[in-house]
């Protein structure tokens, strides 16, 4: 008689069932979400537009380094007409009538250095090397010279060198105006206008000066504003010179003041090459003398008002180098003729 218990019996295949318990599937939990795309980059500066105006459009990069060497030519042709008499009729002048015509030739090398202290900071050195010559072509109508006199005037030297610094603003969200503001010093490092001698017959300089002779500070802020595929670019800018007494019997002599307004637009050409085209106003203020010494007194002119046509194509030679086109137009009788600039920035 088998006298086992049915627990027992059974014990052999709950030992099985158990270890079978371990195979059940696990319980099963939300795996996290893959993430989809991702976050968009943040928007680029614009695009820099074919310089035209003498401040680049854009800034440099934080801790990039861009040397600049140029060219400028400026060429201007003036007539002037002087009397010294008394009208006695309509169009009848008894005295004497001088027709003076000017030309002038002025070429400066310049190197500028450019360097991105921060992202939106940038500092700025140009030094100026000035070569100039003038060639002034008189008659006096009313007397009994038949000939022309023509008198010539040359100088060279370092130029004005210029200081600067540039910031942008604002931030730039892809489709919003990017504001920059500037200010700039320049020294009188040039040679002085007033220095230079005169000749007794002439009345005109025998050498030309490189340099204003005054200390110069410019405060100022431009604008850019992309609408793709163009983009819109201008600004102001006030020139304030200091006065000083410059000697040689002229006195005291305070320069008037420039206001600089300019607006233009660019337009990329494809990823090389860029074109602009924009316009430059400057109202020149009348220059003020104080207790001049008999004959040193200077001939007042009042405003001028200075406009000029610019146009502009940048391509990109390397991708450090950029070749920089302007030609400068006057629209105005005391702007110069033509205005030429080839600039050849390397990003170092």
């Amino acid at each position: 008689m088998n006298n086992h218990c049915p627990l027992v019996a059974l014990a052999p295949l709950a030992a099985l069932i158990v270890p079978l318990g371990a195979f059940a599937a696990p319980a099963q939990t939300t795996p996290p979400p893959a993430p989809v795309g991702k976050a968009p980059a943040a928007p680029k500066a614009p695009a820099a537009a074919a310089q035209i105006f003498a401040e680049p459009t854009v800034l440099t990069p934080r801790g990039t380094l861009v040397l600049e060497p140029d060219l400028e030519y400026v060429h201007s042709t003036n007539n002037q007409v002087a009397l010294v008499g008394y009208t006695v009729l309509p169009a009848i002048t008894i005295g004497l009538i001088d027709i003076q015509r000017i030309e002038s030739n002025l070429s400066t090398f310049s190197l500028t250095a450019r360097y991105g202290i921060l992202s939106r900071l940038e500092f700025d050195a140009r030094v100026p090397y000035v070569l100039e010559n003038t060639t002034t072509e008189t008659r006096p109508l009313a007397t009994a010279s038949v000939t022309n006199s023509f008198f010539d005037a040359n100088g060279n030297g370092i130029g004005d060198v210029e200081v600067g610094l540039r910031a942008q603003l604002n931030q730039f969200r892809g489709n919003n105006t990017v504001w920059i503001g500037s200010l700039r010093l320049k020294s009188r490092t040039g040679t002085d206008v007033f220095q230079e001698p005169i000749n007794p017959n002439s009345g005109l300089q025998t050498r030309l000066a490189t340099g204003s002779g005054f200390y110069a500070v410019q405060p100022g802020i431009t604008f850019l504003l992309p609408s793709d595929p163009a983009v819109f670019f201008g600004g102001v800018a006030y020139t304030y010179s200091f006065g000083r007494n410059v000697g040689h019997g002229y006195g005291y002599i305070h320069p008037g003041g420039i206001l600089d307004l300019t607006i233009g637009m660019g337009l990329s050409l494809n990823q090389r090459a860029s074109f602009s085209v924009g316009y430059q106003q400057s109202v020149v203020d009348q220059t003020t003398q104080s207790t001049p010494a008999p004959g040193r007194a200077l001939t007042r002119v009042g405003t001028l008002q200075l406009g000029t046509l610019r146009f502009g194509v940048t391509y990109q030679v390397n991708p450090r180098t950029l070749l920089n086109v302007t030609i400068g137009i006057g629209v105005t009788r005391d702007t110069p003729d033509l205005d030429a600039t080839v600039r050849l920035p390397v990003t170092l």
